[in-house]
């Protein structure tokens, strides 16, 4: 194998590997096992490394159930199936947004279905998913700024203390995390929630990251509300709340990483959002 690529444990039978990623999470390899099979091997950065593995948890728990199998681990090392290299995104670009939301619904009442295996203990509570968020919005009213983190932790925070349906969650679900092959529509790279099953759609709306024409649209926020609210039979306005924080929890995490546009650009589509919640 090419320099830089890890070593594989011997029982996995890697004949060759690929890098075909290199992404904030991991380095991605398409390799073929000596059986003829295709698979994925990810290798976790150790910045991410813990959440990398609470996501294994999740899809190890799933057991392949409207989700890409886990094969083995080992340390930072994951094999898994090879979900398909058909995204989400690209049945987007092919066939329309309204099209994609119907499919990332049904996917995702797929990898809802209960289980008798009780969660992984290793599961992120919602209380700690939304620190970032918390932390800003006290640094804002500390220095007597009142801006759209504040109002986003008080939701938060009656969100997180009223939840319903608590089930472990993907945590990351847009257009590049659903992806179909052989076994149809999966979702990849959970990050490995529990907590209110509304929260799940929430980063849907950011998605995809730059088409602002559609993340900004109120129309499609509220229809994609809409379709949410049926899938989970809740209220549109749990959906739009669940929503509008997750925006300003992903911009308090850019603006932790320095990264402006980033922040604005959910800022944007939180202050959307807000303005679909105050019709609803």
């Amino acid at each position: 194998m090419k320099a830089g690529t890890p070593s594989f444990p011997a029982e996995w039978r890697i004949e060759n590997a690929r890098l075909i990623a290199d992404t904030g999470a991991g380095y991605v390899y398409d390799v073929a096992l000596s059986d003829g099979t295709v698979a994925i091997v990810k290798h976790l950065k150790p910045k991410v490394l813990e959440d990398g593995l609470r996501g294994a948890d999740f899809l190890a728990w799933r057991d392949g159930l409207g989700s890409v199998k886990l094969f083995a681990r080992s340390g930072p090392l994951l094999l898994m199936e090879h979900a398909g290299t058909t995204t989400l995104r690209d049945h987007l670009d092919a066939h329309g947004d309204r099209d994609a939301t119907r499919i990332a619904a049904e996917t995702l009442c797929a990898y809802h279905r209960p289980s008798q295996t009780p969660p992984p203990a290793s599961l992120q509570p919602l209380t700690r998913y939304f620190a970032s968020l918390f932390a800003k919005a006290e640094l804002d009213r500390r220095q007597g700024f009142a801006g759209p983190y504040a109002e986003a932790a008080a939701i938060a925070e009656t969100l997180i203390g009223d939840q319903r349906d608590i089930r472990p969650l993907h945590g990351d679900l847009h257009h590049e995390n659903i992806v179909r092959g052989p076994r149809g529509w999966l979702v990849i790279d959970p990050a490995g929630l529990i907590g209110d099953a509304a929260l799940d759609v929430a980063n849907m709306f950011s998605n995809p990251l730059d088409r602002y024409d559609l993340t900004r649209n109120e129309e499609r926020i509220a229809e994609m509300a809409a379709t949410f609210a049926e899938t989970f039979g809740r209220d549109v306005r749990t959906i739009l709340r669940y929503a509008f924080a997750y925006g300003c929890l992903s911009a308090a995490w850019h603006e932790e990483d320095g990264s402006e546009e980033e922040r604005d650009n959910e800022l944007a589509v939180a202050a959307a959002i807000r303005n679909v919640l105050r019709q609803a």
